[in-house]
């Protein structure tokens, strides 16, 4: 069981990224122990208001050149917003920087208006997602590449270095409808979700887990992920209206999903840890936690008091 952080390279209307903030959260999240860190992705989020965000592979780059040990995951990549060999040759270099850090979380996106500013066509993302999936994973893998897809072109083409992990970085499919949940099953090494309680984690990855069976992969071989949001007070009382108010103003909640704010996971370091545990028990292997906030003092808490105790210290 693992568990990572998310970095604030999004944040609300209000708000403007601050790097140096994010390296030092970084420094400090190696220092104490998290498995690894993960970046936000959009290019262009909101009208009124828009929403500051940073490159992830951006970010992480940097990131890359500041840490040793802590793992670096996009969590997740819109696939189709990018030119596949473009992101094959940014993403290794952000695998080479890093020594084989790399985790890459990938989804077909949700915001039509981003894919029109892009030029890509917002209703063929699940198509664009398997064929920019295709070309990415085989640049890195194969010796030489030749393949011909839409406008792409690529002939006996060499892409050099190949990322330092080996076949290629760890991928896990975000998402949640069904369509989504059997790419995870059958063209990634397992799936990554938001916002999910524990009994709609159990039922998607129960599918997830079905859906490789029929493909004929062992299911053994796939991992599960979990984005939650969490703030560690005095009481859950304390924690309530704050956190709710938080994810309610700064975050987003796909409404065809079993995404909710009601799995946030809040209160004193005790019920913090029940409420952890009850997604643990779902089987889970990596649970990535948001921070109240991102506030030093939360990540300070979870790393201090209730990671120890989840890990039975």
């Amino acid at each position: 069981m693992n568990f990572g952080l998310a970095i604030k390279n999004f944040v609300g209307p209000a708000e403007t990224p601050d790097v140096d903030a994010i390296l030092a959260y970084a420094e400090r999240a190696e220092a104490l122990g998290f498995e690894s860190l993960w970046a936000w992705d959009h290019v262009i989020l909101g009208v009124e208001p828009s929403f500051p965000i940073l490159d992830a592979v951006g970010i992480l780059t940097a990131i890359a050149a500041r840490t040793r040990r802590i793992k670096l995951g996009t969590g997740v990549l819109v696939l189709p917003l990018r030119n596949p060999t473009v992101a094959a040759k940014a993403l290794g270099t952000l695998d080479a920087i890093s020594k084989g850090r790399l985790l890459l979380g990938v989804a077909a996106g949700w915001y039509a208006r981003e894919f029109d500013a892009v030029g890509v066509p917002f209703k063929q993302r699940g198509r664009l997602f398997e064929r920019n999936l295709e070309i990415l994973t085989r640049l890195w893998t194969e010796d030489r590449v030749t393949l011909q897809a839409d406008e792409f072109n690529l002939r006996e083409a060499v892409m050099r270095p190949r990322p330092v992990q080996r076949p290629r970085p760890p991928i896990l499919v975000g998402g949640y409808v069904d369509a989504v949940l059997k790419r995870a099953a059958t063209l990634g090494d397992g799936w990554l979700t938001y916002f999910y309680t524990p009994e709609s984690f159990t039922r998607s990855w129960t599918k997830v887990l079905d859906f490789a069976r029929a493909a004929g992969r062992d299911p053994a071989t796939l991992t599960a992920t979990n984005q939650l949001a969490i703030h560690v007070g005095r009481s859950r009382e304390d924690t309530e209206a704050p956190l709710r108010h938080w994810l309610q103003t700064e975050w987003d909640v796909a409404a065809w999903s079993e995404s909710t704010i009601e799995h946030a996971i809040r209160g004193s370091v005790e019920e913090c840890v029940a409420q952890l545990q009850a997604h643990m028990a779902t089987g889970v292997h990596r649970i990535i936690l948001i921070p109240y906030r991102y506030e030093p003092a939360q990540v300070e808490v979870i790393a201090r008091e209730i990671l120890p105790r989840l890990a039975g210290r």
